[in-house]
């Protein structure tokens, strides 16, 4: 059920198939595709992604999802979106271990653990381990955001 392979993931069974499939996810999808990001999320990975869900996305202030999906804002909706991605396949228990996450931006996310919960960034782990033939996914309850030098290019 669970097999590895080093060739590229299957399509029907990578990171953002199986993102679109769950339908929790819609925004997180067209945030990724707009980012040029793709690419790159189908690719063999692996990957741990925190997916922000569309009720996570919801909550932004009003007007900053429409900002950061213009054209003129790509490299820092790929960068904020960067910082929801973890090299490697990590199971929320793997995740629970660490004190900080390095994420593909560059730039550390904040590992919390209060009882059974786990705390990304600030932002609650509400869906985990959605497995996938090339990574992982949380589903978290916020957007979290890099500080903000790493969003600027």
């Amino acid at each position: 059920m669970n097999t590895m392979t080093s060739t590229t993931s299957s399509s029907s069974d990578n990171l953002l198939a199986r993102a679109a499939a769950n339908g929790s996810f819609k925004t997180f999808g067209k945030a990724v595709e707009q980012a040029g990001l793709s690419q790159t999320l189908n690719g063999s990975g692996p990957f741990t992604v925190f997916a922000p869900t569309d009720a996570a996305f919801d909550k932004l202030p009003s007007g900053k999802l429409d900002s950061l999906l213009k054209p003129e804002n790509k490299a820092e909706l790929a960068s904020i979106l960067n910082y929801h991605v973890v090299s490697g396949r990590n199971s929320a228990a793997d995740v629970g271990k660490w004190q900080t996450a390095k994420t593909v931006n560059g730039q550390a996310a904040p590992i919390k653990v209060e009882g059974s919960k786990v705390f990304v960034g600030g932002a609650e782990v509400s869906k985990a381990d959605i497995g996938c033939s090339n990574g992982v996914i949380h589903g978290i309850d916020r957007v979290i955001m890099p500080t903000a030098s790493a969003t600027k290019q």
